[in-house]
């Protein structure tokens, strides 16, 4: 753990013997009672932990004195084909570690539709996920997470012209209109290498590895996405997730 996150009903209380950070604060860093230790609290500031005390019964009571915000937000949506469980959880990890805005997956005509009935988005796999990469990336705030059952429906909501929930919009903090984009190696207009730089913010849609249907592309281009490609090769959905947003991250601005 690269920072430990607290949520706001844990302050002032002791964190259990057998919760994985108290294991990790005295297992893994060796901490004891009035060390300090990196911590945040979840969906709010960054500061410094301390361990007041050791309890009889192994648990650990912690104060926290914040220091700073989280980091800022990369001004990128990501929408998402349905892929396998185990596929899934990694990619929402290395979406929420990137620092997208926001996260929203989808039904594809092409992709397996047995995937869409994983149950990551009820168990709370797909919270403890997004946690995941934030706690990696020492950040505090994680992605709100849509799920939509095609891409119809999700062009059809637009939900990047919305507000999250616990997100400004990407349209709130910027007047200009986001850079639409579909990823695809198979009929693209461009190329995402030879994309200028700008300071508009951006939503890019990743299908899955059978790509897109003509039928999709056609709805791409009616609601105003350009098709671009990362090269001749078909990657994995999450290759082609971490890479899309990398090269996002070096053509547009930080909220």
């Amino acid at each position: 753990m690269n920072i430990i996150l607290l949520e706001e009903h844990e302050l002032g209380r002791s964190l259990p013997r057998r919760d994985k950070r108290t294991i990790h604060l005295l297992k893994v860093l060796h901490k004891k009672a009035g060390d300090t230790f990196e911590a945040g609290v979840l969906d709010g500031d960054i500061g410094t932990g301390k361990i007041e005390k050791i309890n009889f019964d192994g648990s650990v009571f912690i104060t926290f004195q914040k220091t700073m915000p989280p980091p800022p937000r990369l001004r990128l949506r990501m929408a998402v084909a349905f892929v396998r469980q185990i596929q899934m959880r990694r990619i929402l990890r290395e979406l929420s570690n990137m620092g997208v805005s926001a996260i929203d997956i989808i039904g594809t005509d092409l992709g397996e539709k047995s995937y869409r009935d994983t149950k990551l988005f009820t168990d709370g796999g797909s919270v403890s996920a997004l946690i995941e990469g934030a706690i990696q990336a020492r950040d505090t705030q994680t992605p709100p997470l849509s799920v939509y059952d095609s891409l119809d429906k999700w062009l059809e909501e637009r939900p990047w012209e919305k507000s999250p929930a616990n997100l400004s919009g990407l349209l709130a903090v910027s007047s200009r209109i986001p850079i639409l984009l579909a990823m695809d190696n198979v009929r693209a207009e461009g190329s995402f290498f030879h994309l200028s730089q700008s300071s508009r913010p951006a939503v890019i849609a990743v299908g899955p590895e059978r790509g897109w249907s003509d039928r999709e592309r056609d709805l791409f281009e009616k609601a105003g996405f350009l098709r671009v490609s990362m090269g001749k090769r078909a990657l994995r959905t999450e290759t082609a997730c971490v890479a899309a947003s990398i090269l996002a991250a070096e053509k547009i601005e930080e909220y």
